[in-house]
């Protein structure tokens, strides 16, 4: 379920640590990512050695994006704020600049989407795009996700407050 032609969604290993501790502690991601201080090894580590609990139960879940041709791990794929009570779920999506530009996020998009709306029967997917960040809302926008808000100056950036879209995906239509 969690793999295709291009891309594979695995969990967190131990052997991740150096590679997030480069992703998490690089500070031009800290504005999307709403970090505000560095993470230090051991608290990643311990964020991996507890990534075994139910998303049930955490409410969140990190999956590591890895190039089935070549085995490398590309980037993150996080879902978060996960409310079953409103059958809704937060996505992230994260490629190292290294592979960016070669379909990774598109290739595990659909995955995720499989997974919440086939395996978790969850109603919506949805996520936060800085308006500045046109490569991501052209990709949901080619993928046909809706927009259906904008969050006027919703976070702070370098460049002052900027403007947050909302895109949702629904499972109904998803599945036709």
């Amino acid at each position: 379920m969690l793999e295709n032609e291009n891309i594979r969604l695995r969990a967190l290993e131990p052997e991740d640590l150096e590679l997030l501790y480069k992703w998490e502690n690089d500070s031009r991601w800290w504005d999307v990512g709403n970090t505000r201080q560095p993470y230090s090894r051991y608290a990643l580590k311990q964020y991996i050695l507890h990534s075994d609990k139910d998303i049930y139960e955490t409410h969140q879940l990190r999956l590591m994006m890895v190039d089935v041709a070549t085995n490398d791990v590309v980037g993150t794929v996080d879902l978060f704020d996960f409310d079953l009570h409103n059958s809704r779920i937060a996505l992230g999506l994260f490629v190292d600049e290294a592979y960016q530009g070669k379909g990774f996020a598109k290739a595990s998009l659909r995955l995720v989407e499989e997974y919440v709306f086939n395996f978790l029967k969850i109603n919506q997917l949805y996520c936060h795009i800085a308006e500045s960040n046109t490569a991501s809302r052209k990709m949901f926008e080619q993928e046909q996700y809706e927009t259906n808000s904008v969050l006027k100056s919703w976070v702070k950036s370098v460049n002052g407050f900027e403007n947050i879209i909302v895109f949702q995906q629904f499972r109904e239509k998803f599945l036709t």
